[in-house]
């Protein structure tokens, strides 16, 4: 079952051009979700908790890493452009010179590893979900150093500011994604054939 599942996701994110009018429409939906989720954060202190990392997190079962990649960067521009589509209803590439700058960047490499890792884990769970907590990572390494480096706070702050009240919600958001992932995957296959 976990191995049909796998063929299936890379039957929907990686059998075909990338550009195809299914894979563009699967970009255009995804790059809707995240314009429609990522705004709706709850603001916890300086980085508020944000649904973007769980909509990367199971995106790039259906889309793979590449489109996963080209849906995350056209949501980027469109924040940059200045439609509210960030956190808290912001925009504007204001935001990226921001304390939270650090994580629209470290979300391209999310995007990245997650989804190379779901790709080639041949159906494995635990070979995603480890590939989600290095996307994380990188993505807590990016976001830190930027905030320390735009607000002038020394590391042990930042790191309770930036990562530590995260960690327990973004493992739920993994595990979530590895439960429902696949399962969305094989049935947008399903219903595309």
């Amino acid at each position: 079952m976990q191995r049909n599942t796998q063929k299936t996701v890379a039957a929907v994110s990686g059998g075909e051009k990338i550009f195809s009018t299914a894979g563009m429409t699967l970009m255009a939906l995804f790059t809707a979700v995240t314009c429609i989720l990522a705004p709706l954060s709850i603001p916890i202190g300086p980085v508020p908790i944000s649904l973007t990392s769980l909509v990367i997190y199971i995106s790039v079962y259906i889309l793979g890493w590449k489109r996963g990649l080209i849906t995350y960067l056209v949501y980027l521009f469109v924040g940059i452009a200045g439609l509210p589509v960030f956190s808290g209803m912001t925009g504007g590439i204001g935001k990226l010179a921001g304390p939270t700058g650090g994580y629209l960047v470290g979300f391209i490499f999310t995007v990245i590893l997650c989804g190379l890792f779901v790709e080639k884990g041949n159906g494995r769970w635990y070979v995603s979900f480890i590939g989600m907590i290095l996307g994380t990572a990188v993505l807590y390494a990016f976001g830190t150093a930027w905030f320390c480096i735009s607000t002038g706070t020394v590391l042990l702050p930042a790191l309770e500011l930036c990562v530590f009240p995260f960690l327990i919600g973004d493992f739920i958001k993994m595990a979530l994604a590895v439960l429902t992932g696949p399962r969305l995957a094989a049935r947008i296959k399903g219903a595309a054939v």
